[in-house]
């Protein structure tokens, strides 16, 4: 049965510092039992999020995280667009240049030879989460983090997309997004869902609506509303304008 918690913070700050000790717990906990923790990442806002107390976070050992994107753009590394590159600039690059770096086999971007052919770049993906998490069932991350835009979807899965349907693949390819760039990779919903933890992160009133219509309403319409772990749980990390249309008993004071 899926678990949600949902914690509202003052600001931006205080999301940050808050998914700094909770990201340190789940890697330590992760890292005693399997020796590695795997974790993926969104882009838009969410690294700078994530990360801005994260990077310097002194309980993490790095060494042992294998990073992944729970969507990528089909573009090269550098462009502004790049998923891995909002990663690379406010986690990987600190990181390595205070000598704390994640080992470079152990962060698993997109081939950017691939990039001209979203089919073949999804199933090279795949093929390398499976060097790492073996098969056949789909990979159970550590934590993914993710956050959502103003239409409800979440990493590259949109609204009324037949890969809301998506049950054999891990990674698939997307070449008709509603928001550009068209071409993509994701995650798909079997994986997501087979997650130990999976932290929303969204601020700002302008998401007010659409946490209430995922969170409380559970709408079936928007992507996000999909994700429920049977055996995992689902934490939402708000400011308060984005938490202002729950209700109280919906939000909870934040604890590990």
């Amino acid at each position: 049965m899926s678990q949600t918690k949902v914690f509202s913070f003052a600001s931006g700050d205080d999301i940050s510092r808050a998914l700094s000790e909770f990201i340190a717990q789940a890697s330590g906990e992760a890292i005693a039992r399997s020796g590695r923790f795997t974790v993926a990442f969104s882009g838009g806002s969410l690294p700078a999020t994530v990360c801005r107390f994260l990077k310097d976070n002194p309980a993490v050992d790095f060494a042992k995280w294998h990073v992944f994107w729970a969507d990528e753009r089909c573009v090269p590394l550098a462009d502004s667009e790049s998923n891995f590159g909002l990663v690379e600039s406010e986690l990987l690059g600190p990181l390595a240049r205070a000598g704390r770096a994640i080992p470079d086999g152990q962060v698993v971007r997109i081939s950017e030879a691939l990039i001209h052919n979203s089919a073949a770049a999804a199933a090279d993906y795949q093929a390398r989460m499976e060097q790492l998490f073996g098969g056949p069932l789909p990979p159970a991350f550590d934590c993914i983090l993710l956050g959502i835009g103003p239409d409800g979807h979440t990493c590259s899965l949109f609204p009324g997309h037949p890969l809301l349907e998506e049950r054999a693949a891990w990674v698939a390819p997307i070449d008709d997004s509603p928001k550009p760039p068209p071409s993509r990779i994701t995650l798909t919903l079997p994986v997501v869902n087979r997650a130990a933890r999976i932290a929303f992160v969204a601020s700002g009133a302008g998401k007010r609506d659409m946490v209430r219509r995922i969170v409380e309403a559970r709408d079936a319409a928007l992507p996000a509303a999909h994700v429920a772990p049977p055996s995992g749980t689902v934490y939402w990390f708000l400011d308060s304008a984005a938490a202002q249309d729950l209700s109280a008993a919906t939000t909870s004071r934040f604890s590990l």
